[in-house]
């Protein structure tokens, strides 16, 4: 708690408290004065649980609703409308509004040519007799969009002759688009981005294929994703040896199930120790978990999903095995806990910003003087980060420019929370208190974009691409066994890191099916990013 103490009107400080008791005390049997002493302490810890109570409230609803905005212009109204004095006509947000012919790359193109006229002829108009036609660079557009099946179905009806006399029948000859298999490519890439990267569960892609008379059992679009991912295998070996030698690498989990993990817990609820299915899992480990590493080399992005008992931290470990010896530490970022760093390997350690401005978002309401000028300090340096983007700055530069700008910034916030708790304006125990000295313990990691080059303020991309596995344990609830969720990982890390490096992962993931002999002869020519390049080398060929 704060020195003073604020609920439903009743408003409670230090000084009188003392002042109060003194006075009893002159005037009561020190025993009556005793017991009302520790009534009116009594008091003071109840306005403390009920505030807590109502932090926790605030967060229970924030999980089961999801968190509102912590943008400030929707935590501070009050600031905010005071400096618009005139309405100000409603901008339209990113993605709305009509998409033109080139917001459509896969839509399939059909040139049309005019009926009646061509290059080189008379203008037709009567009016104009000497003109020549002639083609112009853009023709005209008409969209179309059609309604079909996630999975659709050809049937060849492959005709029969039979002779007469020897009864020997021929059969036509199947045509080169019907393929050498019942289930082309292509579909287990649509079944595994639907299931994995929109969080469709099977049984739902099952009614939708029988209501348009494709029907696909549930089972048989498991069986699909698991041959898929067989093929697919050795890029997804290859994107972990190069996420391994990253320069900066995100990393964060979230709670997952796994039905096989939960059946072999103890009565306790504690997983047994099992050291041949998984050397790291503990005896003492209760939770499952997907964690999430986002790792940044050579300005590519790479999405890494791990599922099963082992924590962020645990999960890095085991990706940094396979770093080069030669290289230096990465800077590793992620929130303030300790399950999050790596075992065996040096990091250069940065703590997320944005979970130590979360803290004072949360209680905004109690303290808002105080957490208004924490929010708008930290505001001021998002501002500076989002100058630097703009103005495309080089990792040098973007340093430079936050030591100059921002620095000054982060001082000052710094010394305001040190005299907080150094002069006692804040109970150390109290909400306000806590969220201080969060960023107090960590303030060498949060200020770590002051001091390294490339350091990032937050770990905002990781939490967004564990959107994708949260999305998957919303709608599918969980994975049944240890081998479904490394299906899963890996279809996760293929359409995340696809999205982010502006690839297509219907597409990319086809063509590596399309050309497994070649992926496992050289995987790095067959990543997200460059994969491209390599199918136009092979049609030159």
């Amino acid at each position: 708690m704060s020195e003073t103490s604020v609920i439903e009107g009743i408003l409670l400080k230090e000084d009188e408290l003392r002042g109060l008791l003194e006075r009893i005390a002159e005037r009561v049997d020190p025993a009556d004065c005793r017991l009302i002493e520790q009534l009116i302490q009594s008091a003071r810890l109840l306005l403390e649980l009920i505030e807590k109570k109502r932090m926790s409230i605030r967060r229970l609803k924030s999980l089961i609703f999801g968190p509102r905005t912590e943008k400030a212009r929707n935590i501070l109204p009050a600031r905010d409308s005071a400096k618009k004095k005139t309405p100000k006509k409603k901008r339209k947000g990113k993605g709305h509004g009509r998409n033109g012919a080139e917001d459509y790359p896969g839509a399939l193109k059909i040139p049309t040519s005019h009926k009646k006229l061509k290059a080189g002829d008379l203008c037709p108009d009567q009016e104009c007799d000497k003109g020549r036609l002639y083609s112009q660079k853009k023709p005209g557009i008409l969209i179309r969009l059609l309604g079909q099946s996630f999975i659709q179905a050809a049937v060849h009806e492959l005709e029969k002759l039979r002779c007469s006399l020897c009864g020997k029948v021929y059969t036509a000859e199947a045509p080169k688009e019907a393929g050498t298999q019942k289930y082309d490519e292509s579909a287990g890439s649509m079944i595994s981005l639907l299931h994995y990267g929109s969080g469709v569960p099977f049984h739902r892609i099952e009614k939708i294929q029988k209501d348009f008379g494709v029907p696909l059992a549930a089972s048989t679009q498991w069986e699909l994703c698991q041959k898929t991912s067989d093929h697919v295998s050795p890029a997804f070996e290859e994107l972990l040896n190069q996420a391994a030698q990253a320069d900066l690498v995100h990393n964060d989990d979230t709670p997952m199930k796994i039905l096989d993990l939960i059946k072999d817990r103890d009565p306790d609820g504690q997983f047994e120790k099992d050291p041949i299915r998984n050397a790291s899992r503990s005896d003492k480990r209760k939770g499952i978990f997907t964690t999430g590493i986002i790792a940044e080399k050579d300005e590519h992005k790479i999405a890494l999903f791990f599922t099963g008992t082992n924590h962020a931290g645990e999960n890095l470990n085991q990706l940094l095995r396979r770093r080069l010896p030669d290289q230096s530490p990465p800077i590793q970022m992620c929130d303030g806990l300790s399950r999050n760093l790596p075992a065996d390997f040096q990091t250069i350690l940065a703590n997320c910003l944005a979970h130590g401005r979360r803290g004072f978002v949360d209680i905004i309401e109690s303290f808002p003087d105080e957490c208004r000028y924490v929010i708008d300090k930290l505001g001021e340096v998002y501002r500076n980060d989002a100058l630097t983007g703009s103005k495309g700055m080089s990792d040098r530069q973007r340093l430079s420019f936050h030591q100059e700008k921002s620095g000054p910034i982060m001082s000052d916030l710094h010394r305001w929370m040190k005299s907080q708790l150094a002069e006692k304006r804040v109970e150390p125990n109290s909400s306000l208190g806590q969220s201080i000295t969060y960023m107090l313990k960590r303030w060498d990691p949060l200020t770590l974009f002051l001091r390294k080059p490339g350091a990032p303020l937050d770990n905002n991309i990781c939490e967004r691409g564990l959107k994708m596995a949260i999305l998957h344990r919303k709608n599918s609830l969980f994975y049944k066994t240890e081998n479904g969720a490394r299906v899963g990982d890996m279809f996760m890390s293929f359409i995340h890191t696809c999205r982010l490096c502006g690839a297509n992962p219907f597409e990319y993931i086809t063509q590596l099916q399309k050309n497994s002999k070649r992926l496992l002869e050289n995987p790095s020519q067959w990543m997200p990013w460059n994969y491209r390049q390599t199918l136009e080398t092979l049609d030159t060929t």
